[in-house]
Formats: C-alpha cells, sequence, structure tokens
C-alpha cells in the first residue's frame, strides 16, 4: 500500500462528541492497516464489549467557509490519518432529523425524564417539556424516576393521569433498578436524546444503563429544589445492547420557539379532538372562537392558554425586531418569566467633530462679512 493511501483514508462514522473545534467520530469499520486497538474515549473498550473505534477529528477548512456545522449524530465522511492517529472531517452527510436545542442530528426518539420528588413534580414544567419535546416531530418516552417512594395508588392516580393527556409512563427507579430493563429495551438500535429538569436522575440513568459511561451526579439543592446541572455539552454514549443514547445539559425551562398556529399539534389530546372534529374558522387560536373543537374540559387547556399567549408574545417581538420603528422591548422578570415593555426615548448625544466646528465657525465669519 503507497504511503499516500495510508495517510488519508475515506471511511464514514457517527459524531459522538463535540468540544471546541474537536470532534470524536465512532467509524463504522474499524481499520487495522497500521493496527489499531478498538479504543474509546478515555482509553476504555466500548461498553459491552463492542470494538468501536473511534477517532479524534477536525473538520476540513471547506466545510467552515460554506458555514457547515458539525453536530453530534452527524453521519460524517473521514480522512483518517493512521500514522498521526487523527483524522479530519470532510463531509457530512444529510440528517434524517435535526434538533437546536440540544444541538443533535438523526435522533429518532426523546426519552423524557422527571422525578417524583426531590425536585418534586410540577405539572405545569412537565407540560412545558412535553410540549417542547412534541415540537422536535421526534417520538416521545416518558419515565418518572424514584417511583419507588410513591404507593402503589399513587402510583395508578398518575398513570390515569398522564394517559388523560395521551402518554403512557414508565415508572422507574434508579435506586433500587425499577423499569431499567423496559427502558433499555426501548432504546435498543436507536438514536435516543435524554432530556429533563436537572437532579431528576439522568446521569444516574445513563450510569445503569451503560456502567462504563462513569458520569459525575449532583444532588438536588436544599435551597432552590431543583438540581445542580453535572452535563456541560451533548455527549452519545454506545448501549450495550445496540444503539446511542445523546446525554444533554439539564435545564429547567426548555424555550417554546414554535409559532400560536403550530402550537396545538404540540398537545396529543388536542390532536385527538382535531381528528374527529373540526373547527369552524381555519385559523382558529382556540381560546373564544364559536364552534371552537379544541376548547374543552381537558386538564392541559390552562396549559395550552398560557403558552399560546407566550407564543403570540414571542412572535409580535419576532416582527417588531423585523420593524426598525419598534416601540417595545423584551424585559426579563426572573423565575423565567418575560414582559414587554415600551422602549423610553432618549436622544443620542455626539460630540461635534472638529471639521464641523470649523464649517460652522466659517459660515458665521461669512454672516458677520455680509451684514
Amino acid at each position: 500500500m503507497s504511503s499516500d493511501q495510508s495517510q488519508e483514508t475515506p471511511l464514514v462514522g457517527t459524531v459522538v462528541a463535540v468540544q471546541a473545534n474537536y470532534y470524536q467520530v465512532r467509524l463504522d469499520t474499524a481499520r487495522h492497516d497500521p493496527p489499531l486497538s478498538p479504543l474509546s474515549k478515555g482509553g476504555k473498550q466500548a461498553a459491552g464489549g463492542n470494538s468501536s473505534l473511534f477517532l479524534l477529528c477536525t473538520r476540513r477548512s471547506r466545510l467552515k467557509k460554506i458555514g457547515q456545522q458539525v453536530m453530534v449524530g452527524d453521519r460524517v465522511v473521514v480522512e483518517a490519518d493512521w500514522a498521526g492517529g487523527r483524522g479530519a472531517i470532510a463531509d457530512v452527510l444529510p440528517r434524517q432529523t435535526e434538533m437546536d436545542r440540544p444541538p443533535v442530528a438523526n435522533a429518532q426518539q426523546i426519552l423524557l425524564v422527571f422525578a417524583f420528588v426531590e425536585p418534586s413534580l410540577d405539572p405545569f414544567q412537565l407540560s412545558h417539556f412535553l410540549v417542547k419535546a412534541e415540537s422536535t416531530q421526534l417520538d416521545v418516552r416518558l419515565c418518572l424516576n424514584k417511583s419507588d417512594l410513591l404507593t402503589t395508588e399513587q402510583l395508578n392516580q398518575w398513570r390515569d393521569r398522564l394517559n388523560n393527556w395521551g402518554y403512557q409512563p414508565l415508572f422507574i427507579s434508579v435506586r433500587v433498578g425499577m423499569g431499567i430493563d423496559e427502558i433499555s429495551r426501548q432504546l435498543n438500535n436507536k438514536i435516543t436524546v435524554i432530556a429533563g429538569p436537572s437532579g431528576v436522575g439522568k446521569s444516574s440513568l445513563i450510569n445503569q444503563l451503560i456502567p462504563t459511561a462513569n458520569l459525575r451526579v449532583g444532588a438536588v439543592s436544599g435551597k432552590l429544589g431543583r438540581g445542580r446541572h453535572t452535563t456541560r455539552h451533548v455527549e452519545l454514549f454506545e448501549l450495550p445492547t445496540g444503539g446511542l443514547m445523546a446525554d444533554t445539559p439539564g435545564f429547567n425551562q426548555p424555550d417554546l420557539d414554535c409559532s400560536p398556529e403550530e402550537l396545538v399539534y404540540y398537545f396529543p389530546e388536542a390532536r385527538q379532538r382535531l381528528a374527529v372534529a373540526r373547527c369552524q374558522f381555519s385559523d382558529c387560536m382556540h381560546r373564544e372562537e364559536p364552534n371552537c373543537a379544541v376548547r374543552g374540559e381537558w386538564e392541559r387547556y390552562e396549559h395550552y392558554l398560557g403558552f399560546l399567549e407566550d407564543a403570540i408574545a414571542r412572535q409580535q417581538h419576532l416582527n417588531q425586531q423585523a420593524d426598525p420603528e419598534s416601540n417595545f422591548k423584551l424585559k426579563t422578570k426572573g423565575k423565567g418569566q418575560n414582559q414587554y415593555e415600551p422602549k423610553l426615548e432618549t436622544k443620542k448625544y455626539r460630540r461635534t467633530s472638529r471639521r464641523s466646528q470649523q464649517q460652522a465657525l466659517q459660515q458665521l465669519y461669512q454672516d458677520g462679512e455680509e451684514s
């Protein structure tokens, strides 16, 4: 084999981690000329004894020039420099799906993790996360941790409640191993994004599913009643049974960036209503319009109305940003609450340039001579 061929060999792989300008790529086919051992990040063999080969890569300048972002989950073409033990991403293959927050490509489902206690389960916050998850167009799976701390009656009440929301929750307990096998079966051979508030046990769950992950686990803050962030970046972990899981930084209130018209379709119970009946008006916002098929006695209808107000305010803000004469500004009030307030009219004071001062003096001089 020529030296040129051994220097750069195009291969295909999956980006499993992005940090700064470096990309960790799991190659589809292990190359052994010259021989390399199947090492994962940190110098350990991949979980479950898989002989995956990982290569640390940079991005070709051509991709940077054309503005091609490389995301975790991307399928990429890699030129491997075996002698240097590094590689370079030469091309990004077309994506099947794409998420902007967290930035993950080609994911197939979202595993939304909440806890019943520590921190306490807030139905409004859960609804917020579910709507955000639905907006990605991925399959949404819901699991509730620390289920061993509730009675059977309490669990049945929550099951009935969430069934009415349109979800079939999986009750788990990472501490005692409850429901872990069922989760593992649902993750087989898929790219799954795990998300949820901080402190609900996401990192502990991943450590249970992938013992070699060794993620740092944080305690719940007693003062704030919510978890501390332990995940700082998006990373894909290889499951022993097949598939990849994306761990994402925890956040307590995801942004809802959908349009007011789209919002209703992110509520499964509202979709069910629209499947059997139609609203009288095609542009119905499902508030006070007559003959509305959505408005009615369902638990999360109040959540919908609250999210709708936020979506309308956001849309107006975007429209005002496009208008240079906008008279409103967005002001953060704390606890995730935003409010639009009128802009104060202020005069812009600029120091008069020396040239302008000289011209003014010359004009005064000329006026004096003419008089």
